[in-house]
């Protein structure tokens, strides 16, 4: 399949023999083509998203009613924007469906929130009026494992707080997202969203552009950090949405019959793939044997496979780079005396598959538990006091979300009080609402995505005052 690129309203096809390859992670075979475009295109995108911007800004009613419009195609395509996710990243039928179904419901939100108009001063001298403007033309750049999802977070908030966008997908999965932006070509005015592809050169022309007045970005805290440089010179606005090194912490009234298959899909949904999912889970002593007894029963029912595969319910890692990033943690945890449970080492078969992995009898040090390792590996650690547990669990750089489990949901928010994340649960871990702002402290990223944060995030603050006389 050869998919468009979204430039100015034109649909931009790859030249003959100049293509992106997509591939299919669980086969490892080329599936798609996307273009791969130069500085001069993504000039010509970032023009045209900053001459529709003001009036774009101006037609309130366009940014709330365009943003429905883009959520029912996304439902009424959701089959088909839903296989294509499950062919680029590897998820599940079920799973690449969600995608284009939450997608859906977050556009819907932006679309029926209203923006905050205040009234700060009003007297017999004057009226002082807070506003949230527009920043002007966003670049946002998106992660491989939530293509859809992310897409409807940046180009939603962008869109409805009246900025207008140039859009960069992953290129590991662009086809779902520019698939989405042939099928609203003619609903978005021209200019007003723009999706662009191309090889890394892009993300670096993107953020440091002169016309880019913010960057919206998810990935890794490397990779945001290089755009923090790049974006300086101009002092753009940034949201960052980095990575996590997410703590989890089972106290010792814990019924691990009830907690394990819990803390099994927060650990290893999506195999690991998620920022939010546990990456670090401490046990009290009590039960400890016990929760790690269940979790390795849930990763050995666990059944690797494709999406179309008949009785797959565990699919691959979306990019080989990531395979080999798990593999080469998992093997250090090995020196270092860690005991694997179960898993341990990349499937034989075709495709990107590590079989979900259980660690256990590691130091914090080890890289498995210090690192991200954004896949299907669980480092499970013992602890015997909660006080120790919690400074364990705040001793990171990362700070994106954490979670407690406890049969006490009192006491778990008394101890959930005490972990520094931007996100805390308790007795469940990870997922995005499109009312609740998430997003990390530390090093896990600046700025919120979702909830009225999350949009005011792509505004300036104005304030106007009126003499009375």
């Amino acid at each position: 399949m050869k998919m468009r690129a979204l430039v100015a309203g034109e649909l931009l096809a790859a030249a003959p023999g100049t293509g992106l390859p997509v591939e299919d992670p669980s086969t490892g075979l080329v599936i798609g083509e996307v273009p791969d475009l130069g500085i001069d295109v993504l000039d010509h995108a970032v023009a045209a998203a900053a001459r529709a911007q003001p009036g774009w800004a101006a037609d309130h009613a366009s940014r709330r009613s365009v943003l429905r419009r883009v959520a029912d195609v996304l439902e009424s395509h959701a089959e088909e924007l839903g296989a294509l996710v499950c062919a680029e990243t590897g998820k599940s039928a079920l799973g690449g469906r969600m995608e284009a179904v939450k997608a859906a419901e977050h556009l819907r939100w932006m679309a029926d929130v209203d923006l905050p108009h205040e009234q700060l001063v009003d007297d017999d001298t004057r009226t002082v009026l807070l506003e949230h403007r527009p920043i002007g033309v966003v670049a946002a750049i998106l992660p491989w494992n939530a293509p859809l999802i992310m897409a409807a977070h940046k180009a939603g908030a962008a869109l409805r707080t009246g900025n207008t966008l140039v859009l960069k997908p992953s290129p590991h999965t662009p086809l779902a997202t520019l698939r989405l932006a042939e099928l609203v070509a003619d609903i978005v005015p021209a200019g007003v969203l723009n999706v662009v592809t191309g090889r890394d050169h892009l993300g670096p022309a993107m953020t440091g552009h002169p016309q880019v007045g913010m960057v919206a970005f998810t990935g890794s805290v490397r990779t945001g950090r290089a755009i923090m440089v790049n974006a300086a010179a101009s002092l753009k606005r940034l949201t960052l949405e980095l990575g996590g090194n997410d703590a989890a912490i089972v106290l010792a009234d814990a019924d691990p019959s009830v907690v394990g298959a819990q803390l099994f899909r927060s650990a290893f949904m999506n195999s690991g793939q998620v920022c939010q999912a546990i990456k670090r889970l401490y046990v009290a002593r009590e039960v400890y044997d016990a929760v790690v007894a269940e979790l390795v029963k849930a990763a050995e029912a666990a059944r690797l496979g494709g999406p179309t595969e008949d009785g797959a319910t565990f699919g691959p890692l979306t990019t080989a780079e990531q395979l080999a990033v798990v593999a080469e943690l998992v093997e250090d945890a090995r020196a270092r005396g860690g005991q694997i449970r179960t898993g341990g080492a990349p499937a034989d078969r075709a495709g990107h598959f590590y079989p979900p992995t259980v660690v256990t009898g590691l130091e914090d040090t080890a890289r498995l538990v210090a690192e991200e390792q954004f896949g299907p590996a669980l480092p499970v650690l013992v602890f015997d006091d909660v006080a120790e547990a919690v400074e364990r669990a705040n001793s990171t750089e990362f700070g994106l979300s954490a979670s407690v489990w406890t049969s006490d949901p009192v006491h778990g928010a008394e101890v959930a009080e005490q972990l520094v994340a931007g996100s805390v649960w308790v007795n469940r871990h990870a997922g995005v609402e499109p009312h609740i702002p998430f997003g990390g402290m530390r090093q896990s990223g600046i700025g919120r995505e979702s909830g009225l944060t999350g949009l005011l995030a792509y505004t300036e603050t104005r304030t106007i005052e009126i003499p009375r006389s």
